[in-house]
C-alpha cells in the first residue's frame, strides 16, 4: 500500500501507507480512478495554501473493501463516489445542528488528505454508493456537474430564460448542458473555436467568440433585454468584466471556480447595472441529486477527451502540469489549460 505525500511546495513524496484498522463509522476503500485536476496542481505548487503534510487527490472513485459495524447503506465490494467536500463542525450553522448549511466548507487536498494513495479510511457517509448505470470515469465528474446545479439553484431562473455562460472548457460545457437540461437556454462564449464545437455538440445553439460583434448577437437573442443571468468561469481566458457587459439591468453574475482565483470587478458598473454577484466553488450536498442527473443523461461526457494512465509518476506528472500552467512564459492560467481528462487508473 502507497500514499503520495505533498510534503511541501513542489516536493510530492511515496511513501508506504500502514492504516489498516477502522471504526465502527468508518469505511476503508481500494481507490480505482483519481482525476488530476488543475485544483491539485495550484495545490502543489503552493497557488493554493495547505498544511503540510498534505494528501491530494479531489475527485476520486473507489470500492468498498472493509465496512465498520455502525455503517449504513453500504457493503464490501459496494463502488463509491469519494466525496470532496466536508462540513466544517465549528462554524455557527454546524454547531446549532444545520451542517448543510455550512459556512466553512473543507475540501479534499487542501483541508483535509485527499484520496491520491492506494487506501483511503472515511466516515462512511463521506462516500456514495455508484449505481451500476454510472461508469467510474463519469462519475469522477460528479462535482463538476453538481456546481452547475448549484448554479442554477442559485440563479432562480425560469425555462427559457437566457444566461450567458463565459468560458466554453470543460467547466463551460458542463454547466451549459445543465442549464439546458432545465430548459434554461445558454448563450456560450469563448474565444477558443474548438471548444465553441464541443458546446454547440453538447446542445448549445447560441456559442460565439468574443469579438467585436458579440454584444450586438446577445442584444439581438435577448430582444434588447440582455442576459437574464451570467456565469463567469474562472478557468476561461476572458475579462470578468464582460460578465457585466453581457449581464440585463438588477440580474445576477455568478463566478464559478474550484480555485482560490482571484477576481478584479469594475464596481462601477456593478453598481450602475444594480447587480447581484454571487459565487459557486464546490457541490457541497449535491452528491445524490447528480448522480440521478447523471443516471438520466442529463450531461453528455462523450466530447471530452481521456487520458487514462496505467504507469505513472504523480511527482513528474505534477511537475510537468505545474510547468505548463504556472512556467516560465506562461502569462494565463486559462490559455494554458488542458481540457482533456488526466486520469489515474490505481486499481489493476
Amino acid at each position: 500500500m502507497a500514499k503520495w505525500i505533498l510534503a511541501g511546495v513542489n516536493q510530492l513524496v511515496k511513501e508506504p501507507d500502514t492504516q489498516s484498522t477502522i471504526k465502527p463509522t468508518q469505511v476503508k476503500v481500494k481507490v480505482s480512478y483519481a482525476l488530476v485536476t488543475d485544483y491539485d496542481t495550484m495545490v502543489y505548487c503552493g497557488k493554493i495554501p495547505t498544511e503540510y503534510p498534505r494528501i491530494l487527490g479531489r475527485a476520486a472513485v473507489g470500492i468498498v473493501t472493509e465496512v465498520g459495524e455502525n455503517c449504513y447503506g453500504l457493503e464490501k465490494g459496494t463502488r463509491v463516489y469519494i466525496k470532496p467536500t466536508h462540513h466544517c463542525d465549528d462554524c455557527l450553522q454546524c454547531l446549532s445542528g444545520k451542517k448543510r448549511n455550512c459556512g466553512d466548507i473543507k475540501v479534499a487536498g487542501k483541508d483535509f488528505d485527499g484520496a491520491l494513495r492506494d487506501f483511503l479510511v472515511c466516515e462512511y457517509n463521506s462516500v456514495a454508493a455508484l449505481p451500476s448505470a454510472m461508469d467510474d470515469i463519469r462519475s469522477l465528474c460528479i462535482e463538476y456537474v453538481g456546481m452547475a446545479e448549484n448554479i442554477y439553484d442559485k440563479l432562480h431562473l425560469s425555462a427559457g430564460q437566457r444566461v450567458a455562460v463565459i468560458g466554453a472548457g470543460f467547466m463551460g460545457n458542463i454547466i451549459a448542458q445543465v442549464l439546458i437540461y432545465h430548459k434554461v437556454i445558454p448563450i456560450i462564449v469563448d474565444n477558443e473555436a474548438e471548444d465553441l464545437i464541443k458546446a454547440k455538440t453538447g446542445g448549445a445553439y447560441f456559442a460565439y467568440p468574443a469579438d467585436e460583434d458579440l454584444h450586438d448577437r446577445v442584444y439581438n437573442v435577448t430582444c434588447g433585454d440582455m442576459c437574464d443571468a451570467v456565469v463567469y468561469c474562472g478557468d476561461c481566458n476572458l475579462p470578468v468584466d464582460l460578465a457585466l457587459t453581457l449581464a440585463g439591468n438588477r440580474k445576477t453574475v455568478i463566478l464559478c471556480s474550484q480555485s482560490d482565483l482571484k477576481f478584479e470587478l469594475n464596481v462601477n458598473a456593478v453598481i450602475a447595472k444594480d447587480l447581484t454577484i454571487k459565487s459557486v466553488s464546490n457541490a457541497y450536498t449535491y452528491t445524490d441529486a447528480v448522480i440521478n442527473m447523471m443516471i438520466n443523461n442529463a450531461v453528455n461526457f462523450d466530447m471530452f477527451e481521456r487520458r487514462i494512465l496505467t504507469d505513472f509518476d504523480p511527482a513528474k506528472l505534477f511537475a510537468e502540469r505545474a510547468n505548463a500552467l504556472f512556467g516560465e512564459g506562461v502569462d494565463n492560467f486559462a490559455a494554458a489549460r488542458d481540457d482533456k481528462m488526466t486520469i489515474l487508473k490505481l486499481i489493476m
